[in-house]
């Protein structure tokens, strides 16, 4: 259906289109412990032209669930990198959401952490 509905013809402003069924993907691949689907389909999502039209929020949403992606995965490096853009698209999505700070967390215990990722949890006071 999404496909049917296309890129950029929101005209009812659902905000439903083939890069949000991405994101939404991604989200339940993670929660079903599937890393590998839900970083195959992060890319992929984020690779659309479309991506840049969603809101701020809902990309760094899509973000954090990323990093947990990455997590799974047990690319630390990548969920850092994800994190970083998330805080970058909407700072309050991983200030203030519980989830964003455990993957912090997670993530600043890596030894070889961005000074990036050091930086955030220090201002956060995640640790």
């Amino acid at each position: 259906m999404a496909d049917r509905v296309g890129e950029g013809h929101d005209h009812h402003r659902t905000g439903f289109g083939p890069t949000t069924v991405g994101s939404a993907r991604v989200a339940v691949a993670v929660e079903l412990g599937a890393a590998r689907a839900a970083v195959t389909w992060h890319e992929r999502t984020t690779r659309r032209d479309a991506w840049r039209w969603l809101p701020a929020e809902h990309r760094a949403a899509h973000l954090l669930d990323a990093a947990r992606a990455y997590l799974q995965a047990d690319d630390p490096a990548s969920a850092g990198r994800a994190l970083v853009d998330a805080e970058r698209t909407a700072p309050a999505e991983v200030r203030h959401r519980p989830a964003a700070r455990s993957v912090l967390a997670q993530v600043v215990r890596d030894p070889h952490a961005p000074a990036t990722i050091v930086q955030l949890a220090l201002a956060l006071g995640v640790t």
